[in-house]
Order: C-alpha cells, then sequence, then structure tokens
C-alpha cells in the first residue's frame, strides 16, 4: 500500500524530470534554428519563454530576451523554478521523500544526473558547448526513465511516476502548438519563430524545428507520410493514438495508468472528458491561428482539470491553478513547509477519509 505522500513525491518526480528533458530540448533545437537560418531572419528568444511560461518573470529581471540571457534563465538560474537546473533539483528532492519505493541504483542515477548538471552548468550557456550538454540532459534523463522502468515494480509508485511524465509531456505539447501557432497552419507573415519576417523562405526550417522540439520530425514523416502541412501535424500532434508525445497518447496512458489505482472515477472521468474533446476537435485545411489557439485552450483546461482530480482525489490538497506553470505548482518539497494531514494516509485510505 503506497502513502499518499509518497504517490505526490513520485507524481511531482515524474513531471520534473519530464520538464527538465522538454526544456533542454526545446533549448537545443533552436539553437540549432539560430544556426540554420541567416541573420536576415531575426530570430528570436522570445519563444522558449513563451513556451515556458517564464515572460513576465524573465523581462522583470532583464531589459530584453537576449540569447545568453534567456539561455542562462532557463538552465541554470536557480530563482527561476522551471530552469533545468531547478527542475533536476526538484526531482531529486521529490525521489529523496519517496526513497522508500525506489531502487538504490536509480537514487544513484539521479545523484548522477543533479550533480553533472550542477558542475557543468556553465557549458550550458556558451554557444559552442550548449548542445552538447542538452544532449547530455536529455540522455541522462532518458536513462534515469530506463532504470526506473527496468528495476521498480509496476506497481501503484509507478504509475504515479508516468502520471506525471504523461501529463506533463502532454502540457507541453499543448504550450509549443499554442505558442508556434503562425507556423503550424501555415499562416505567411510574421512568425514568433522568425520574427518580422516572412516565413514563407524558412518554412521548411522552421516545420522542422517546430517537429524536432518534440521529438516528433521521423515519426511524423513515418506515420503520414508525404509533405508537411499545418493541419496534418496539428492532427498528428493532437490526436494520433501511437505517437507517445502526441495530446491522445499521453491522455490515454494517464487513464490506463490511473484505472489501476484505487477508486480511480474522478481521475478517469477527467481523463474521459479529455479524449472526447480531442476526438471532436475538428481541424480543417483552413484553420486560423486564432481558431488553433480556441482549440488548445479547451484541452490544456482538461490537462488541467485531470491535474486537479488526481491532486484532490489522492494527495488530499486542491490542484493549482495551473498545472503547466512553474510558479503555480503544489508539489510537497515546493511548497512551504508543513504537511498535509491527509498525506500520512495510505492512499485508499486518503480517499475514503475524502469521501
Amino acid at each position: 500500500m503506497l502513502l499518499s505522500r509518497f504517490a505526490e513525491s513520485l507524481y511531482w518526480a515524474g513531471r520534473y524530470l519530464e520538464r527538465a528533458e522538454a526544456t533542454a530540448r526545446m533549448i537545443r533545437v533552436h539553437t540549432e534554428l539560430v544556426l540554420d537560418l541567416p541573420l536576415a531572419a531575426g530570430v528570436g528568444w522570445s519563444p522558449l519563454l513563451a513556451v515556458t511560461g517564464a515572460s513576465e518573470e524573465f523581462l522583470g529581471r532583464h531589459t530584453g530576451p537576449d540569447e545568453d540571457d534567456v539561455v542562462a534563465f532557463l538552465t541554470a538560474d536557480p530563482k527561476n523554478r522551471g530552469s533545468i537546473l531547478s527542475s533536476l533539483g526538484q526531482a531529486r528532492a521529490n525521489l529523496r521523500a519517496s526513497r522508500v519505493v525506489l531502487p538504490n541504483s536509480c537514487w544513484e542515477v539521479v545523484n548522477q544526473l543533479h550533480g553533472w548538471a550542477v558542475a557543468d552548468a556553465d557549458q550550458a550557456i556558451h554557444r559552442r558547448s550548449r548542445i552538447e550538454w542538452m544532449n547530455n540532459v536529455i540522455g541522462r534523463c532518458h536513462l534515469l526513465s530506463g532504470s526506473m522502468a527496468g528495476t521498480m515494480c509496476h506497481d501503484e509508485a509507478y504509475g504515479f511516476l508516468l502520471l506525471g511524465r504523461h501529463l506533463e509531456r502532454a502540457d507541453m505539447t499543448i504550450r509549443v502548438l499554442d505558442v508556434q501557432a503562425g507556423v503550424l497552419v501555415g499562416q505567411a507573415g510574421p512568425s514568433p519563430v522568425v520574427g518580422p519576417e516572412s516565413i514563407d523562405p524558412y518554412r521548411d526550417v522552421t516545420w522542422a524545428a517546430v517537429l524536432r522540439s518534440l521529438s516528433a520530425h521521423q515519426m511524423f514523416f513515418r506515420a503520414v507520410g508525404g509533405g508537411v502541412s499545418g493541419p496534418r501535424a496539428l492532427r498528428f500532434l493532437l490526436q494520433d493514438q501511437r505517437f507517445p508525445r502526441s495530446v491522445r497518447f499521453c491522455i490515454t496512458a494517464a487513464g490506463r495508468e490511473a484505472g489501476q489505482l484505487p477508486t480511480p472515477t474522478p481521475v478517469l472521468a477527467a481523463c474521459s472528458a479529455a479524449q472526447r474533446s480531442l476526438v471532436d476537435l475538428e481541424i480543417t485545411e483552413q484553420v486560423t491561428p486564432d481558431e488553433l489557439r480556441e482549440l488548445v485552450d479547451v484541452v490544456e483546461l482538461d490537462i488541467i482539470g485531470i491535474h486537479q482530480a488526481l491532486a484532490a482525489n489522492y494527495f488530499g490538497r486542491p490542484g493549482a491553478d495551473d498545472a503547466g506553470d512553474p510558479d503555480g505548482l503544489d508539489d510537497p518539497d515546493a511548497a512551504a513547509d508543513g504537511e498535509d494531514p491527509d498525506s500520512a494516509l495510505p492512499v485508499s485510505e486518503a480517499l475514503e477519509e475524502s469521501a
């Protein structure tokens, strides 16, 4: 039987690890985009801030989205709770809080990942060493995920890890689609990726960057085939049932994991509502950026609803107002001191208490 405080720690560990990996991938892909496109394209760094929801915090401390400042803020800034180092630190803290269910070999991988990232953080800032550093973060996160998949019992503890991973992954896909709406639906004119110029001369490179930022480039062409179009890519990233980073796949996987938990009815209901929203989405060939934003807003609210159902049902606390906002996290290690009275109860007993 799993204590609810362990369940919550494992859930947030899954989210933080996925967030660190996703942020590293976005920075790597955007750096490659800067190198691929000419200076006349005017590639900016503000889209990365928009995707991570950190624009306001960054601009409150910096004069503008300078490359080095943005990269330092998103990788190593200890005051930014969504930075890679902060995410890895919070993941480590949450896994430490639940070490009783974590194999020693996994804990060693966690410590090695965090220790290396802290020691070599300066390598993330400089463009010459940045891509290698980001690749190391991604690879070491994969190593940890594989270690946990291969050595942990696939029980409630592992299920909460996967729930956190799937919801964070779905949320990141939605955020990328929201920010890159103008590119994804093939609209000419200014683009959040390439700045004030028309995206037409750089459409192929820009499209590749958007898909690579979600590890979807090769699988899109394998699954869909033919050329890239905004509506086809949207349907793939939102509704594909086989690609593990599509929103529908993540929601289905979250529902499957929730179904293995005691009394999962509220969470399953939230997952079912999100799945219905995804199935009902009509992505036409003439979809506009505004229509796309309306679509992704609906799906993002559904994802938040799943998070809130999990938090209320299993953690004995209401969900955050925004499940994806690094400043709105309500995980036990990032919150203020003081333990929730239900957090010492087994998951099943906590559910009975709240019934």
